[in-house]
């Protein structure tokens, strides 16, 4: 589980004991992590490529050329933005 102490949010990620997660549907199924240090999000995005990972701009026309995309190993798609979210 993912979230700022006190925050009125956080992200959960889950599994289930022999349960294989199916693919995702479209290109479209983003996870989206905004973050507005450049210099922070290029040492991501280069630590991902590193990793063996291809990264690419997301199909989301709106994330623009600021957003490093990359497929998780059950097809679901990050997006890695470099920038702030007011929410």
């Amino acid at each position: 589980m993912l979230g700022g102490k006190g925050a009125a949010y956080h992200l959960e990620f889950t599994s289930r004991a022999g349960h294989k997660a199916s693919r995702a549907p479209t290109e479209d199924n983003l996870l989206v992590l905004y973050m507005p240090n450049r210099a922070g999000w290029m040492a991501a995005v280069a630590r991902l490529e590193n990793a063996g990972h291809q990264t690419g701009e997301t199909v989301q026309p709106v994330l623009g050329q600021e957003g490093a995309d990359v497929e998780d190993p059950d097809g679901y798609r990050v997006v890695l933005q470099n920038a702030g979210w007011d929410g």
